[in-house]
This record gives structure tokens, sequence and C-alpha cells, in this order.
């Protein structure tokens, strides 16, 4: 190994660390015309972290594409991957992804993940009755229990979160489909989305169903024919969790909808729909969960101006706005102006 080789070796191991040490959810190196600009991703929010020279900054997105088991030399399609290292004793997962821009350079997104850890829901929600509520919708022996919001606000924590209930409390078999796995756990078997070898998660999950798990944790629910799977998995007396994408709670049953689930079925199968959202506790000044929880009698309410062709808004107090000013009013919490509801 040349000099220059090991050099920009450890600027990459330097650069992460310091990402890690800050807090950093991920690292961004940008090319603008004349440098790199390095950015970290904490609480939602870009932060400037300094610069890199194009050179520099050329040899080591060279070496993390190594690291990560991409084509070194192809740089006009987006490309990604992942490796793990240890810092201080931990094990970290970087997720790694590339695309080319219009100064004929790439820019590289890192998603940092410390694998096998997980916090209780009570530790990640602002308002105990929300982690009581989400605890009590999980425990129940079949259904299905969506998580929406937008990317970066912690949908797979409060996913991996519920899973370790069970699983250390109830001792479930619990099986997940991810794409990628972001957090390996050692309570459960993870499966690869891997779409080249011919596992998508509508492949993926019919497998799943053939080995008898208790629980059924699906990274994402994207299509029609995965959906259609998910719903026949509880009908056959499966817990299923998952996340989606959708404006809100209500909004989310729509989505449904629209992926051909029908009203029935979703009548017979959801046991909830919980929209989130991070904001700042005050007192330290770390990022926790708002949680915006559709079920039981409001879920019925929903369901019902569905079918009636009428609309439907949660309580207030029930929905991310209204919490969010609770918090606010009594200095529970702080929020950035700039950030945005789900959707």
């Amino acid at each position: 190994m040349s000099f220059t080789e090991t050099i920009i070796e450890q600027k990459s191991v330097q650069l992460l660390q310091k990402a890690l040490q800050f807090g950093a959810s991920d690292l961004h190196l940008m090319p603008t015309n004349n440098q790199y600009e390095i950015y970290y991703r904490k609480f939602g929010q870009l932060i400037s972290a300094g610069h890199l020279p194009l050179d520099i900054g050329d040899r080591m997105i060279s070496y993390l594409k190594y690291l990560s088991s991409l084509d070194i030399s192809e740089k006009r399609k987006p490309q990604s991957g992942s490796f793990e290292q240890k810092f201080n004793e931990q094990q970290i997962s970087f997720r790694v992804s590339t695309l080319p821009s219009v100064f004929l350079r790439e820019s590289l997104v890192i998603r940092l993940m410390l694998q096998n850890r997980t916090l209780p829901i009570s530790e990640l929600s602002v308002f105990v009755d929300s982690a009581k509520q989400l605890v009590q919708l999980v425990e129940q022996p079949q259904g299905i229990l969506f998580v929406t919001g937008p990317t970066g606000c912690g949908k797979s924590t409060t996913l991996y979160s519920l899973i370790h209930h069970l699983a250390t409390n109830f001792q479930k078999h619990i099986i997940s489909l991810e794409d990628p796995v972001e957090n390996n756990q050692s309570h459960l078997l993870q499966i690869q989305v891997n779409e080249r070898a011919g596992v998508t998660y509508a492949v993926g999950l019919k497998a799943i169903l053939r080995h008898s798990p208790d629980v059924i944790m699906i990274g994402e629910i994207r299509d029609r024919e995965t959906a259609q799977i998910a719903i026949e998995a509880v009908l056959t007396g499966h817990l299923v969790v998952t996340t989606i994408h959708s404006k809100d709670t209500v909004g989310c049953l729509y989505r449904l909808l629209d992926l051909g689930i029908s009203l029935e079925e979703l009548k017979q199968t959801v046991l909830g729909v919980v929209a989130q959202r991070l904001v700042h506790l005050t007192s330290d000044q770390k990022a926790s969960a708002v949680f915006e929880i559709l079920s039981e009698s409001c879920l019925e309410k929903a369901f019902e101006a569905i079918e009636t062709g009428k609309s439907y808004k949660l309580p207030s107090e029930k929905t991310l706005e209204g919490q969010i000013a609770k918090g606010v009013r009594f200095s529970a919490i702080t929020l950035n102006p700039k950030e945005r509801l789900d959707g």
C-alpha cells in the first residue's frame, strides 16, 4: 500500500469517527465545481462540517466504495452497498449510496447504524401514554400495525423497539424482511431483500410464511403484491408490523385502498396506524418521538367515514400538531420551524 493510499484510508476513518462522535445519522460528501462539501445529518437537519479538495474527496469516495464492494471504476450510475467496522468496541454498519452529479463527480451519502442496539419504546417516546398504547397494540395476537412518516423520522427504530419487546417478553418467533437490513438484531431472523437474486419483498414474504413465524416485520410496503400478501398473512393468524409512505395516519388507509386492499380487509386486519415525528427534548436536546396513533374507536370512525364518503380527522389533541403544541406549551420539547410534518 502506498503512502497516499494510507493517508486516504486514515482520513476516511477519521471522517467516519467524527460523524459518529457528533451523533450524526448520515454523512454527506457533496461535490461542487471546486471542492467537496461535508455535511452531517442530525435530528433531520443538514449541518455543514467542512470541505475537502476535489482530488482528496475523489480518492476517499473510491476507498469507501471499495469497502462497500462497489464498482470503483463506475461513476456514471447510482450504486449502493454497505460495510461494517468496529469503533470503540461497538459494531457499526455503514450503508453507502452514490449518485453522479452535473460536476462529473459522485455525491456520496453514508447512513451510520449502531448494530444490535435497541431502546425501549418508553425511552423513545416523549409522552408515556403513547408508549403504553403502542405496546398494547403490538401485544395483540394478530393484526397489522403500520408506521408512517418521512425519511429519517425513526420508523425503523420504533419497529425494532416493539419487536424487541415481543422477543424478550413473549418469546415470539420473529422474522424480518428488510431492504436493507439496517440494524442486525440477535433476537430475530433477518432476511435481506435481494432483487438481483429474485428475493423481492413479495417473494421473500411468501417464503417467510412457510417458516412458521409468530410475528413478521416488513421493512416497507411498496407495492400492491406486497400489501396483499401482508394482509393475507394477518388473515392466517400472524402479527405483522411494517412501514408505509403516506401523508398521515388517515391517509395511510386511502393509500392501502389504492394498493387494492378492500375496506373489509382493512377492517378485519388493521390494528392501528402510527405517524411519528422527531422533536428535541429541552432537558438534553436528544431526539425523541411524538406519535400520532389511529386505533380502536378512532380507527372505527375513520372506516365509517371512508365507507360513507366523508372525511375524518383525529381529535386535535391526538394529532402530531396538537401534541407538539402541547409539548412546546409545557416546555417539554423544542421544534425547528423548518421541520415539516409527514408527507
